[in-house]
């Protein structure tokens, strides 16, 4: 007798899971000093909270993920189109992918440079996520409980819900979704790296925004970067290579000029 197990559970927990193998193999590439854009001094100086608390945070937020998850599935009855099938067609599928990348694109950044702009939000919610200073892989999705559910999980289905895609189409979205914004603040500029080849939105480009001077740039997450050049809040940089080994994401020379 098998042990079936329903795509709406997968479609929970194997985003988690995917969570911290690939956060986990970012970890052990940490020691590529000739590839980090902090060095593991300025890790352990510069950051406000311990890994031990960040990993506590990320835990308690991905249990209220799945809990919210499992409810969006129990109301939507498990899919939120027209078919509870995964499509055959590679054009459908294809089209839900891109959907659901913009509808969460558009939810986050909107709401992500909300709460930079709104003082009260910032201080009580978002710093939380900006005590990482030289963000690394398993901190991605470190944020306040209220910011994770708003950001993340209310952008997760609404993107799941406005794409129309099926329980095992939202397993593999969700996945890369997942490795998406490890690899954002993975910290590391890895040659070859695809998510650096087809995406802008990469590692350097947010960590610009962690600095002190990109905090009102660079809002985009996870995946392109239209809204900030739609909005003018896109940062340029240039990636130099520092002395001690490792590169630097530093802003060009006209926005040190503004």
């Amino acid at each position: 007798m098998g042990f079936a197990v329903s795509d709406e559970l997968l479609g929970t927990v194997v985003p988690i899971v995917v969570y911290w193998i690939y956060s986990g193999m970012y970890m052990c590439l940490g020691s590529f000093e000739n590839y980090r854009l902090h060095s593991k001094s300025d890790e352990e100086e510069k950051n406000l909270v311990s890994k031990l608390t960040v990993v506590k945070g990320v835990l308690f937020q991905q249990l209220l993920q799945a809990a919210v998850a499992i409810l969006l599935f129990t109301v939507t009855g498990g899919h939120a189109g027209a078919s509870s099938q995964q499509p055959s067609s590679f054009i459908v599928l294809a089209s839900q992918f891109v959907t659901a990348m913009l509808v969460m694109d558009t939810w986050q950044y909107f709401l992500h440079r909300y709460f930079h702009e709104n003082k009260f939000l910032y201080r009580h919610l978002h710093s939380r996520h900006h005590r990482l200073v030289v963000p690394y892989a398993f901190g991605a999705l470190y944020n306040h409980p209220l910011e994770g559910l708003l950001l993340d999980t209310v952008g997760g289905a609404l993107s799941f819900m406005l794409s129309g895609m099926c329980p095992r189409t939202s397993i593999y979205f969700f996945s890369f979704a997942t490795i998406k914004t490890v690899d954002d603040h993975c910290g590391l500029m890895l040659p070859g790296n695809p998510l650096h080849i087809f995406f802008r939105n990469n590692s350097a480009y947010h960590d610009v925004h962690h600095q002190l001077y990109g905090s009102k740039y660079n809002f985009s997450q996870p995946f392109f970067v239209m809204w900030d050049r739609i909005l003018g809040t896109c940062m340029p940089y240039s990636l130099e290579k520092r002395a001690e080994g490792g590169f630097e994401a530093r802003p060009t020379k006209e926005f040190k000029e503004d």
